[in-house]
């Protein structure tokens, strides 16, 4: 396929062009003046030309505004691309095709995938972009906006697959990291999009769920997960706790206790710490002798 990259376009000033458009335009009704006066038909064969050459110079002009572009095709062939924003003249017999320079917004519908584990999940994101070479937008693609919008779902499809919606551990996922997970998809797109002249300036996710029929089922395994986690954190802290009751009593010399009465304490404490409810203390006066 022949590549073909952006250059500048030759250009004349349009009020220039204009004025001698004008002139030609009166020239002309002078000469069908002196034709009708006269009733001399030499004039008409000077008059027919100058028109013809008016009505083809009238169409050499085209505005261009800020942040957009003019693509120029002569007869099949890139002549180049104006980006400078005013009132130009070109070539009259060229093709001029407006293309947008400016900042663009893709929102991608939701769309429903399934997750690193199989999980089916509802994504969509924003693709901020932009055309940055007006001449492969044009001649290297088919439809640069349409282009745009399969590749992007394409990519926002592949990379759904490649993580899990949530992780426990310290893995990356698509609800944990998604600064993480928009510049890659950033440098996705950007590999995908780069041969229609396009620069991808951001792509964020902006919406992000379990798929409804199996939403229910993963609440209630994040909230399992998250009960375990909170649990297994209690008992860590519980244990040290316990060792570290032990060590005092013992360095200190505060009461001397054998193995059953340790493992007894232990359990007690345990119990206290772990509870979910509040524990009841019970005070032990002795042992009372007759």
């Amino acid at each position: 396929m022949e590549t073909i990259t952006e250059k500048s376009a030759k250009k004349v000033n349009g009020f220039v062009v204009l004025f001698l458009v004008v002139a030609l335009l009166a020239l002309n009704i002078y000469l069908l003046s002196l034709v009708i006066k006269n009733e001399d038909p030499a004039f008409l064969w000077i008059f027919i030309p100058g028109m013809l050459l008016f009505f083809i110079m009238f169409g050499s002009f085209t505005v261009v505004q800020p942040n957009d572009s003019r693509v120029l095709v002569f007869f099949g062939k890139y002549i180049g691309t104006i980006r400078e924003s005013g009132f130009w003249a070109v070539n009259p017999f060229t093709e001029k095709r407006k293309v947008s320079l400016r900042i663009h917004n893709f929102n991608s519908d939701k769309i429903k995938v399934n997750d690193l584990h199989g999980n089916p999940i509802e994504i969509a994101a924003v693709i901020v972009w932009r055309v940055v070479d007006s001449a492969r937008a044009v001649f290297d693609v088919q439809n640069y906006e349409g282009f745009i919008a399969i590749q992007s779902e394409t990519a926002i499809r592949g990379l759904s697959s490649e993580y899990a919606y949530d992780s426990s551990d310290e893995t990356e996922s698509l609800r944990g990291n998604q600064l993480a997970i928009s510049e890659n998809m950033k440098k996705q797109l950007q590999q995908r999009l780069q041969i229609a002249g396009v620069e991808v300036m951001e792509s964020r996710i902006t919406h992000l769920a379990y798929a409804p029929e199996i939403a229910q089922a993963m609440l209630r395994r994040q909230q399992a997960t998250a009960v375990v986690a909170a649990r297994a954190k209690i008992v860590e802290g519980a244990v040290g706790m316990v060792d570290m009751a032990l060590k005092a009593l013992s360095e200190q010399h505060i009461v001397t206790l054998d193995e059953d009465k340790k493992a007894t304490m232990v359990n007690n404490l345990l119990v206290a710490l772990v509870s979910e409810t509040q524990a009841q203390p019970v005070i032990n006066t002795g042992t009372l002798y007759q």
